[in-house]
Formats: structure tokens, C-alpha cells, sequence
């Protein structure tokens, strides 16, 4: 769990070094560095998503894990934690809701944040989310600058969430084949692709809605070890 204390710790740090710059940054400025750092993520999930040649394992696991999560309602969860984070300790912060949503998706999808959760859990190897800790620290250095202090929330459901991987570890290491971890790769970079697009303003995708395809080529490998012939 240390690799994942480390990252909680660094999103704290960064965003809230990024509320002393807030407001005294140029509004030109900031949409400036917002797009190039829109365009920052297209380009990791370009890579992360290209990681496998699995395409119609990538294409299910996306339409499937969609409808699983608009089904489980998580996308709304997560508004609605976010309001309720925003009505108590930030009400008159309107960037609040919008800065804990961006900044959870972004710092928990990807390659980065399942692959050093699982080393972390199976090796006691951190150096992944070490690393990791350093990029989300530089982020929410600028994320914190122009959506304020919900960024530092994000820190909670990045500990939640890298924390149960890190913890289930163990229980999922025999499915945890390369090509699996290649295909969760490439789902997660597809949905950092997604994160681009509705930073830069050109799209507003239910990225919430869309974590369990993640995890969906996991179940894809068991079902074929469990049905021979597929």
C-alpha cells in the first residue's frame, strides 16, 4: 500500500501548491496550458490504447463495461459525491464538483494505476506508482490551479481505488497474463483518450460509466478458460 499512500499524498501536495497560483494566473494563460495538457492526455491514452491488437476484446470489454456501469449507476455516484463533497467544504466554489470528477478519472484510469497497483500488490515493487505519484503530483499541481480544491478529493478515491487493486492482487494473479495486462492497458488508454476530449470542451463523455470495461478482459480470460473451444 505504500506506492498508493505516496500517490494520495502527492494529488494532496500538488493541488493544494496549485491554489496559491489560483486566480493569479491570466485567464489566457490558463486555457492555454489546459489545452495543451488536454492534448498531453490524448497522447498518453494514444499510446496506452494501442498497448494490444486485440481490437474486438478492447471493442466488447468498452460496449459491455458501459452498459455494466450505467447499469450500477457509477457516473452518477460520482456526481452525486461530488456535489455532496461541494456543499460541504466548498459551496461557493463552482470549479469544486468538476475538479474532483476530471481529477479522479484521470489519476485512476490507465495503465499506470492498475499495472503498479498489481505490482505493488504481488512484488512489493512501487516503483510504478512512484513514478506515477511524481506525473499526478506535476497534474494536480495544474488541475488545483484552475478547478480548486476538489482536486485534492480525487486523492480519496485514487487511495480507494488503487488500494482495493493493490489488496486484490493476489486473488487475480493467475489471470493476470500479459496479454491480459495488454488489453486492460489498451481499454484503460482508450478511456484517458476519452478524458482528453471532455478536457478540451469538444465532448462531454460518461467516462464514469465506462471503469468496469477495465476490468472486463479479466472476465474475458476466465470465460475462455472455463468453456473450452473459445
Amino acid at each position: 500500500m505504500l506506492g498508493t499512500i505516496v500517490n494520495a499524498i502527492a494529488i494532496i501536495a500538488g493541488s493544494l501548491l496549485g491554489l496559491l497560483f489560483r486566480g493569479g494566473i491570466p485567464e489566457k494563460y490558463n486555457r492555454t496550458i489546459m489545452h495543451a495538457i488536454s492534448l498531453a492526455v490524448l497522447v498518453i491514452g494514444i499510446k496506452g490504447a494501442m498497448k494490444s491488437d486485440d481490437l474486438l476484446v478492447v471493442i466488447f470489454s468498452l460496449a459491455l463495461g458501459s452498459l455494466a456501469g450505467e447499469w450500477v449507476g457509477i457516473e452518477a455516484g460520482l456526481e452525486s459525491l461530488g456535489k455532496r463533497l461541494e456543499r460541504r467544504f466548498a459551496k461557493n466554489d463552482k470549479g469544486f464538483y468538476q475538479g474532483f470528477i476530471t481529477s479522479t478519472l484521470l489519476f485512476c484510469v490507465g495503465s499506470m494505476a492498475i499495472v503498479g497497483s498489481l505490482e505493488s500488490g504481488l512484488t512489493g515493487n512501487h516503483q510504478t506508482l512512484f513514478a506515477k505519484s511524481a506525473l499526478d503530483g506535476i497534474t494536480s499541481i495544474i488541475l488545483g490551479s484552475t478547478f480548486g480544491l476538489g482536486v485534492a478529493f480525487s486523492s480519496g478515491a485514487v487511495f480507494a481505488y488503487q488500494g482495493f487493486i493493490t489488496l486484490a492482487a493476489v486473488l487475480v494473479k493467475p489471470l493476470l497474463t500479459p496479454q491480459v495486462v495488454a488489453q486492460m492497458s489498451s481499454v484503460g488508454g482508450v478511456l484517458i483518450m476519452a478524458i482528453g476530449f471532455n478536457l478540451l470542451g469538444s465532448a462531454k463523455i460518461r467516462i464514469g460509466s465506462m471503469l468496469p470495461a477495465v476490468f472486463l478482459p479479466l472476465v474475458w480470460f476466465l470465460i475462455k478458460n472455463l468453456v473450452p473451444g473459445l
